[in-house]
């Protein structure tokens, strides 16, 4: 199955070899000279014609390799979109032919991993409007005929759009079934933890009630008996009753060990399933394979918490490493995550977010978000492990 960069690297070698294979003739034309030229009939462009061709390659490359991350959203996207078409547009006016309109068709399969669909598709039929005078006043068509040729190069351009959002569609559909399946993966390794030890409390209840209870019988039995013979028997008597007491107690200390080893969730391994198979994004967990949870209500919040910050990392950060570090310092649980991706000089908080305050407000918990332009995103979690008491919480921007 493709994931999403499986798709970007796809998109990337076919934009490359079409923009390789668009430069073949105008590679060619250049190996001419004087008359070789006119009767090759190849198109031919000077310096700055080059210059918009590899700046062209460039920016695809570099505007493609970042897509999968949601890199490009934003201001910088959009103009290097804008660059993009201008450069296609640059190579067919200084070539005098209609090759830019083909580099126009690769540039419009990244549209809609940048722009919205709306967008997308204005800023697409722009640059087809600006071919139909680029063919009459550098190549000297007429009007009838070069608004024909830019229909054309408009038809293959939908066909890219299309394949383009398309494309994306299915990355954002099988993005959204790993989150599932992570999910998925987290609960049942946090439900079995459950079961094993609600299993735990069962059996060390059944021994308390049913065993505790008949060696407690026994030994009021025995030692009633003691005082009702005499000599040789009375001694077995009494051994049988020391016995029966060290019996008790030992099943006393058993069921104890048991409840207190049993009321315990181990977290680690239910965590570390929602860190698989991230696509473009590198997840590194610090997480003491002892700590354990008494409350499995505050294990599932922790495992929301984390689950949404993955999620808005892949979504919005453009970062490539998430580390994710939690330990438990005296009452209460401390977990910190800090991404490399691009940060942001305001902080809005979406649903998502909103979301991990509520849940951690329910518990007395508390989050401080830390961010700036250039330096990644950093969150502070504060989870206490005992109590129920409500209070506000407070998400606080941090700024470098």
């Amino acid at each position: 199955m493709l994931n999403s960069d499986s798709h970007i690297r796809l998109l990337r070698l076919a934009g490359l070899f079409t923009w390789v294979m668009v430069g073949a003739p105008l590679f060619a034309s250049a190996l001419l000279v004087g008359e070789q030229v006119m009767q090759s009939q190849l198109p031919y462009m000077g310096l700055p014609g080059w210059c918009a061709y590899l700046l062209f390659g460039l920016l695809f490359f570099v505007l493609i390799g970042r897509l999968g991350r949601g890199a490009m959203r934003g201001i910088g996207g959009y103009l290097l979109l804008v660059m993009l078409l201008g450069c296609a547009a640059a190579v067919s006016h200084y070539s005098g032919s209609g090759l830019g309109g083909v580099l126009m068709v690769v540039a419009a399969t990244t549209l809609p991993w940048v722009l919205p669909t709306g967008w997308g598709v204005l800023l697409l039929a722009a640059s087809q409007i600006l071919l139909a005078p680029l063919f009459v006043y550098g190549q000297g068509w007429d009007w009838p005929a070069a608004i024909l040729q830019s229909m054309v190069y408009a038809g293959f351009c939908a066909f890219s759009f299309v394949a383009g959002l398309i494309a994306k569609q299915q990355a954002e559909a099988r993005e959204a079934q790993r989150c599932l399946n992570a999910e998925l993966r987290a609960t049942r390794a946090l439900l079995a933890e459950s079961v094993r030890v609600n299993e735990r409390t069962r059996i060390s209840r059944e021994l308390h009630d049913l065993l505790g209870h008949h060696l407690t019988a026994l030994s009021l039995n025995l030692e009633v008996a003691g005082h009702l013979v005499e000599g040789k028997a009375a001694t077995h008597v009494h051994q049988a009753h020391t016995l029966a007491r060290l019996l008790l107690t030992d099943v006393r200390e058993a069921v104890s060990q048991m409840r207190e080893a049993g009321a315990s969730l181990q977290i680690a391994a239910a965590l570390a399933a929602l860190a698989e198979n991230v696509p473009g994004l590198a997840i590194r967990m610090d997480i003491p394979e002892t700590l354990v949870l008494e409350d499995a209500e505050r294990a599932h919040v922790l495992l929301r918490a984390v689950q949404e910050i993955i999620t808005n990392t892949v979504r919005h950060a453009g970062a490539s490493q998430l580390a994710i570090k939690l330990w438990q310092e005296e009452d209460a649980l401390r977990l910190v995550a800090r991404d490399d991706g691009r940060g942001t000089a305001q902080l809005v908080s979406g649903n998502g977010l909103r979301g991990l305050s509520e849940r951690l407000a329910q518990y007395g918990g508390s989050a401080q978000v830390e961010t700036a332009a250039g330096q990644g995103f950093a969150i502070h979690l504060h989870l206490p492990l005992h109590g129920d008491a409500l209070r506000p919480l407070h998400l606080q921007q941090g700024l470098a």
